[in-house]
């Protein structure tokens, strides 16, 4: 049965008569902070339950046991479900994740503000990923008030550990049995529909030599000497990595950064322990075990011959890549089409260098694209940087084209 174009017109109406309410519930959501690190996310997602069921949605909560969240390196976390069966039929799943790194300086905008200026709304997480909350919420609350017959069920996975790999949010959901959809739609950019990611391997690098007096070095073992050898030895790699292209559009190459580093006790003290910690961006073609071996081998070596010295390595983070399966194609055309009658262009199926939560779902069978509100690239959002923001007008936009996009996925078949 074809879906009558006066559905998706009733679709669009209902979300410009509800825009307003739709923004002051992402304002609401973006001044709650949720800084992972240190990951004390449980308050967050006792707001965003509290305001879903004030809009009439029911509300699963799923605090993930205590221990296993301080264990992880985190504080709290509640990931929320929110189930709606409008008959028998497939299950969709709309994930979005509220965890996000510390707003760091330079901002011009309260970060916790949800300000807008100009028609955007500027705060940490407002484009990544607090925005597709209010995507994913009245999407599906437009597909309700359509009132009409559907086949199947959307289910809003709103999730708090993605800085962190994922594994105490939808992979703990999926671990416990609590949600299998048939297909997924996960937060993402308007401009694009996305079906592959990099992979990430994270690595603790911990090089101990030995104290001393400044005065008297040659008593000591510097563990700083030792650990430039080896950072310069890593990121020698990169000249190497840049050459490795993805035949994925989007994906890049991979590439080794270094994001923080301490050591040392005072100026006067020659280093006994440097501690630092790599990411290894991975694309979809690569092996991880190969990654891995090789970044392994690679301090050995530049350690090696450095007398004193011992390198202690500790994984952090081992997260697969997404590649494209065939599976998602009905995804994509769907929102293709519908984001070609909303914005007027057709977003180009592609790859991200980014890794994200949906590898999780794939992992598990099940047919995923990366679509929500949000500019045509990260730098252009700010995302993990000061000011973020978000143009309203792509939050209205690409909230109509996922509730089409739902309602045709849902539609009963002839």
């Amino acid at each position: 049965m074809l879906t009558p174009a006066t559905d998706f017109d009733a679709i669009d109406r209902w979300v410009d008569a509800h825009f307003d309410a739709q923004v002051r519930l992402l304002q609401a959501l973006v001044r709650v902070p949720t800084d992972t690190p240190p990951g004390d996310n449980a308050p967050h997602a006792a707001c965003t339950a509290e305001r879903l069921e004030a809009l009439g949605l029911r509300v699963e909560r799923h605090p993930v046991p205590a221990a296993q969240v301080r264990a992880y390196g985190l504080q709290s976390i509640t990931n929320l479900i929110v189930r709606e069966r409008f008959g028998p039929g497939r299950t969709i799943a709309l994930n979005a994740h509220g965890d996000v790194v510390p707003p760091g300086p330079g901002w011009t905008h309260d970060p916790y503000g949800g300000d807008i200026v100009d028609g955007k709304l500027y705060g940490r997480a407002a484009a990544v990923s607090k925005s597709d909350f209010a995507t994913y919420t009245y999407a599906l609350l437009a597909l309700k008030a359509l009132g009409v017959e559907l086949a199947g069920s959307v289910e809003l996975h709103f999730t708090y550990d993605e800085e962190f790999g994922g594994e105490l949010g939808p992979g703990w959901l999926l671990e416990q049995g609590l949600t299998h959809p048939d297909l997924l739609i996960a937060a993402g950019f308007s401009y694009e529909v996305v079906t592959a990611h990099n992979g990430c391997l994270q690595m603790e690098v911990t090089v101990h030599g030995r104290m001393a007096h400044a005065a008297v070095p040659q008593t000591g073992v510097d563990a700083l000497q030792a650990a430039v050898r080896i950072l310069q030895a890593l990121y020698g790699l990169n000249s190497r990595y840049a050459q490795v292209q993805s035949g994925i559009a989007g994906i890049g190459h991979p590439y080794l950064n270094v994001g923080t580093i301490a050591g040392g006790t005072n100026t006067n003290v020659v280093p006994g322990e440097v501690v630092f910690r790599l990411d290894r961006r991975m694309i979809p073609e690569e092996d991880p075990v190969r990654v891995e071996a090789e970044i392994r081998a690679t301090i050995a070596t530049a350690a090696a011959g450095m007398a004193g010295v011992r390198v202690d390595l500790r994984r952090l983070l081992l997260a697969s890549a997404l590649r494209p399966r065939s599976e998602s194609a009905e995804l994509v055309r769907v929102i293709q089409r519908h984001a070609q009658a909303v914005f007027g262009a057709t977003p180009p199926e592609r790859g991200t260098p980014l890794y994200t939560d949906v590898r999780l779902y794939a992992a598990r069978g099940i047919a995923a694209v990366i679509y929500g509100a949000g500019p045509r690239t990260i730098l252009e959002s700010n995302a993990k940087r000061a000011d973020e923001n978000l143009a309203l007008d792509d939050l209205r936009r690409a909230t109509k084209v996922v509730a089409r996009s739902l309602l045709d996925l849902l539609r009963p078949q002839a």
